[in-house]
């Protein structure tokens, strides 16, 4: 598929790491923290302010997201801060030792005719060494996904993962009046509405192969599942059988899929190839089989049913066909998404007369509830590095897309005012 990204990366300043290099882990967001300093970016010739102002903004968001970080207070900066700094030889580093940092952001831009150069580096102030850089090249207006990718880029550097801060999020909107497909940053801006089909959209799920994503949508009627390209706008049904062809995930390598059918008078999970065809048959019970989500090795389902009375999440192997129970508290479990790291599951569960957001192993320990705030929590999905989750909120009679942590910590809102916003689901990275 043709490539629209609007911005260039022209090249990487490799990283290297020591003994005495910075790593964390993410697995307990707040109890580790980086001191670090982010610098306002300079002008390195003729530029708009803006510019600054933007990638500022963006990068001071993401990485408070994060929650890996301690802030430095820039009124406690001294005068390193107003250098560019874009070579370790040009950083005073005993300057950021005497304020206690372990890091520092420095970068520049300039316009060279209608391109935005932006140069961004991240040094280790303990080594005086770059851990990493870039430069990018585009366009005014492509400061925000620049500074997505720093973000990103910092994250790898500091931590040996990368940042979720340059994908996409999928979602449903009433924006338009009737539940529709839409598409934003992981931080809630430039939302671009994908479906027309002026009926109801349900259950976005991205294909990790290419910018693809398939819903099931009542556009002629039935709960059919279609898939659509992003940037084409193409359009096509993958499964319109009689009843339900709902909850359509791709597996993580984009060569098939799993889904809930329901040709007959009851729902089962099957799994399908990308032209629609069915591969095999999952489940087979009396009870409804709904909800269906991959492990990331692909040999499992987790998916929810009331074949036992309540509806609780099970888990089938592909091959073997063996079904296992995993959770056993609750009377009403919903909306399991597998990790990408195959750590955790989440899951909703009814609790006070909401739904709340709970994690569990796959093999059924260290079960816990993240959320506890009034308001129904649904449809959690984790991030491609399994570090934050998307849900949607229910809160008196709104509903908005909301991210936060694993941990549960740092909520917060995404959606704009004005419209009902459900359904989320996250991109795998962006290319």
């Amino acid at each position: 598929m043709k490539k629209t990204c609007s911005f260039l990366l022209l090249f990487c300043l490799g990283f290297a790491f020591n003994s005495q290099a910075i790593r964390i882990e993410i697995s307990a967001p707040g109890e580790q923290t980086i001191p670090l300093a982010l610098t306002k970016f300079l002008p390195m010739g003729s530029a708009d302010q803006t510019s600054a102002t933007e990638i500022d903004e963006v990068l001071t968001a993401d990485l408070d997201l994060s929650g890996l970080f301690e802030m430095a207070d820039r009124a406690a900066f001294l005068s390193d801060a107003e250098k560019l700094g874009l070579h370790s030889t040009q950083v005073d580093f005993d300057q950021w030792r005497l304020l206690g940092v372990d890091a520092v952001v420095k970068g520049g831009y300039r316009l060279e005719g209608n391109k935005l150069v932006v140069e961004a580096r991240l040094y280790g102030v303990v080594t005086r060494r770059l851990l990493t850089g870039r430069r990018y090249v585009g366009r005014l207006g492509d400061e925000r996904r620049m500074a997505h990718s720093f973000a990103d880029q910092i994250m790898q550097a500091l931590t040996g993962k990368k940042g979720p801060f340059s994908t996409r999020l999928a979602y449903i909107s009433t924006r338009s009046g009737r539940k529709e497909l839409y598409l934003m940053e992981v931080d809630g801006h430039n939302s671009v509405r994908l479906t027309d089909h002026r009926s109801i959209v349900l259950d976005p799920d991205f294909s990790p192969s290419r910018k693809e994503i398939i819903y099931t949508s009542y556009k002629k009627g039935n709960p059919d599942l279609y898939r659509k390209e992003i940037y084409t706008g193409r359009e096509a049904r993958l499964s319109h059988r009689q009843g339900l062809n709902t909850g359509g995930r791709y597996r993580a390598d984009g060569g098939e899929l799993v889904v809930t059918l329901s040709m007959g008078n009851n729902s089962d999970i099957y799994l399908l190839g990308t032209d629609g065809t069915i591969h095999k048959r999952l489940t087979t019970h009396w009870g409804i089989d709904v909800a269906p989500s991959w492990s990331p090795a692909g040999d499992k389902i987790a998916f929810i049913s009331d074949r036992r009375g309540n509806p609780h999440i099970f888990i089938v192997d592909i091959d073997s066909l063996k079904i296992e129970r995993l959770t056993f508290a609750g009377k009403y479990n919903a909306t399991p998404d597998w990790s990408p790291t195959g750590d955790w599951i989440v899951f909703t569960r009814r609790t006070e007369g909401q739904f709340d957001i709970f994690l569990i192993r796959p093999d059924g320990s260290g079960e816990h509830r993240l959320t506890f705030a009034p308001g129904t929590k649904e449809h959690p999905r984790f991030s491609p590095d399994g570090r934050f989750l998307v849900y949607s909120l229910d809160l008196k009679g709104e509903k908005s897309i909301h991210v936060m942590r694993i941990d549960g910590t740092g909520d917060r809102r995404l959606s704009a005012p004005g419209g009902n916003d459900t359904h989320p689901a996250w991109s795998g990275y962006w290319q």
